[in-house]
């Protein structure tokens, strides 16, 4: 996972609340989609997309790597190719004031930082943004706070989350973080116990 500190881009303002996975990455779409982590841009928000004057259609917001959504984005089901296609799309960082807690897991699993902000602190960074769409964005994870023209706002993102994005540690590394201990207890355990089956054992 590519470490982040500071994120500096241009954003797109959806104004849009109660925005779930499905309407994230369709479910018709994901049952046609790679099973791998890339190759899901295009069904992002895709039934939107449809719209022409959505605003990911918009000329204007295009190559933009920060998303500004309405409360409760990223709810419903735990559908991690709603990440994936974020990601794969080009956004690194989401504002929001709320989301889906599993998204949120999900979203630092995969390197995307999900922020809240308050939201009046949304309303302006929608204002400065669609009156000025390739404006560019600060995100400061050391500060947390995000930064546009004269204006800065504090954001709220967790500890462990903060330094997970910060190191570039998914969860899987963070584990092997602690191989030398795994490999202690598995040497100390009685053979009788039950173990895993290796791949070489699957037939």
């Amino acid at each position: 996972m590519k470490p982040l500190r500071t994120h500096v881009g241009t954003a797109v303002p959806l104004r849009r609340s109660n925005v779930d996975t499905d309407q994230i990455y369709p479910a018709q779409l994901a049952l046609t989609g790679s099973l791998t982590r890339t190759g899901h841009a295009a069904a992002l928000m895709g039934e939107w997309r449809k719209e022409p004057d959505f605003v990911l259609n918009r000329p204007e917001y295009e190559g933009a790597s920060i998303l500004v959504a309405g409360p409760d984005f990223g709810t419903g089901s735990s559908r991690e190719w709603a990440v994936w296609a974020l990601v794969d799309y080009g956004f690194r960082v989401i504002l929001s004031p709320r989301f889906g807690d599993i998204f949120r897991g999900n979203a630092v699993n995969n390197g995307l930082v999900a922020a809240t902000l308050p939201e009046p602190a949304i309303e302006a960074l929608w204002e400065q943004v669609e009156a000025e769409p390739q404006v560019p964005l600060t995100v400061d994870l050391e500060g947390r706070t995000v930064s546009v023209n004269d204006h800065r706002f504090a954001f709220a993102y967790p500890d462990d989350f903060r330094w997970r994005v910060m190191n570039g540690v998914d969860e899987i590394e963070l584990t092997l973080q602690h191989s030398d201990d795994i490999t202690a207890y598995e040497a100390r355990r009685r053979s009788s116990l039950p173990k895993a089956r290796g791949p070489e054992a699957v037939a």
